[in-house]
């Protein structure tokens, strides 16, 4: 179903195409206005009661699209490490495992699709990052453990909100 909301996740594929260009200014305003059009999209679906299974799964596609992209475009630029992208991608990781859980157990029809908060706060601080690395601001190894916690912490939530009552 298209509608604003899912129209507005959308948008965030072709914005992951200005990372083909070198300006870091028109990279930032990417990343600004994927920021913006991610939060804005869930509201709007909610206000408009226009939420749907397609896009609570378009949303977090279209986040992850973009991110991937910029990422790979950054790690081609050598501006992230092997080791920056795996702790940045961490989240998915689990996500994709806590999925192959519930296949396995013959529950993946259970599952409830609806953002998690540490999903978005993991998003919120690619986005950050994304933007720090473009403005030349680099972090210390911490910075990127962090994601792999808050990979863990997703994992932890899904089990506690993702599944509904067989």
């Amino acid at each position: 179903m298209i509608t604003v909301s899912n129209s507005l996740s959308f948008v965030r594929a072709p914005l992951a195409l200005l990372f083909l260009q070198e300006s870091p200014s028109l990279r930032i305003l990417a990343v600004v206005l994927a920021m913006i059009t991610d939060s804005v999209d869930g509201y709007l679906a909610r206000r408009s009661q226009s939420v749907s299974r397609f896009g609570a799964i378009l949303d977090p596609a279209m986040d992850k699209f973009f991110v991937y992209f910029a990422m790979t475009v950054l790690f081609t630029e050598s501006r992230m490490t092997t080791w920056e992208m795996a702790a940045m991608l961490s989240r998915d990781f689990f996500v994709c495992l806590y999925g192959l859980l519930m296949l396995a157990a013959g529950r993946w029809k259970t599952i409830v699709f609806r953002a998690i908060r540490w999903g978005k706060v993991t998003t919120a601080l690619q986005f950050v990052v994304l933007i720090s690395l473009l403005l030349g601001i680099t972090f210390p190894w911490y910075v990127y453990l962090s994601f792999i916690a808050m990979g863990w912490l997703a994992f932890l939530e899904l089990f506690q909100v993702r599944t509904s009552p067989a």
